[in-house]
């Protein structure tokens, strides 16, 4: 009867000895993110997309026989042509160039101030999230007061007060535009800092900075990597926002919201001058989106197969 039993319960097609073996290779959480974000074939394109409109930025003004700020009234106003790819604007300067030099001035002011509303908001909201109670309840009530105003209007106000320029332009991005991470890291330190591994290092004796830093932050850097890539586009809208509103960067430097706003001016009868700088700005703004939507699907351990 016992023989007969074994017999019964024989699995069929599988080897016992390979039962407690480990199949699947080991990897990280960031590997096992790349490996979902390259299946996803949109995400893919957008990176493809950002990458060369970058790469544009940097070396198309180099190899341009043209300089962004130099003017030739006998080529005033032309159409696209074979030697002006983009067409030149009122004052004879061509457009191809002045719309990558647009995209280098454009994309610094983005990237330098997202960076800077990234690193005040980590630190906000990590301090706040950590130690909670009242001083978390302080430090919540600042941020919504400071979203109780649209960040347009203070970064308009705040461009007046100072005038206007690049390092304004960045100054007044980055004082505004950080309460949106600090809310998303605080609610992260908030479910992460009941977690065993940190009532572990606060039994050792580690200090709430060490713990933030070490242990939180870390662990949140998901969510903050998301959130940098939506803020960068909406930086982007922001500079080409007060750009097109006269209070952007000063002449003779061109970013797209500045060529946005020449182009208006003769939109009826020369389109072309508003269309390429309007294009790259939604190209680029698109394929941050698509990229970040990417990576939300891609860093969410749920979604983990």
């Amino acid at each position: 009867m016992k023989e007969l039993t074994q017999e019964l319960f024989l699995p069929v097609g599988k080897n016992p000895d390979n039962a407690n073996r480990i199949t699947r290779p080991t990897t990280t959480y960031f590997k096992d993110a790349w490996r979902r974000l390259k299946q996803n074939k949109i995400a893919i394109s957008s990176l493809i997309l950002l990458a060369l409109i970058l790469l544009m930025a940097i070396f198309a003004p180099l190899f341009s026989q043209y300089d962004y700020s130099s003017q030739d009234m006998f080529a005033v106003n032309q159409w696209p042509s074979a030697e002006h790819w983009f067409g030149t604007d009122s004052l004879g300067r061509d457009l191809f160039v002045r719309c990558w030099s647009g995209a280098q001035v454009s994309l610094f002011i983005a990237f330098v101030s997202t960076m800077v509303n990234v690193l005040i908001g980590i630190v906000y909201g990590g301090i706040s999230g950590y130690f909670g109670g009242r001083v978390d309840m302080v430090m919540m009530r600042l941020v919504e007061i400071i979203y109780s105003v649209p960040d347009l209007l203070w970064v308009i106000l705040l461009m007046v007060v100072m005038g206007p320029g690049l390092h304004t332009i960045i100054i007044a991005i980055s004082i505004t535009g950080w309460g949106s991470m600090a809310r998303i890291v605080r609610d992260q330190v908030l479910q992460l800092k009941q977690s065993e591994y940190v009532m572990a290092a606060r039994t050792l004796g580690a200090g709430g900075g060490r713990i933030i830093r070490k242990h939180l932050i870390p662990n949140t850097m998901g969510p903050i990597i998301i959130e940098l890539t939506f803020s960068i586009p909406s930086a982007i809208f922001t500079e080409a926002t007060l750009s097109y509103l006269s209070l952007g960067v000063p002449v003779p430097l061109a970013s797209w919201g500045t060529l946005a706003n020449e182009g208006a001016r003769v939109l009826q009868l020369m389109p072309y001058q508003i269309l390429f700088p309007a294009l790259l700005l939604s190209l680029t703004m698109l394929g941050f989106n698509l990229l970040g939507d990417g990576l939300r699907d891609a860093l969410d351990p749920k979604l983990r197969r």
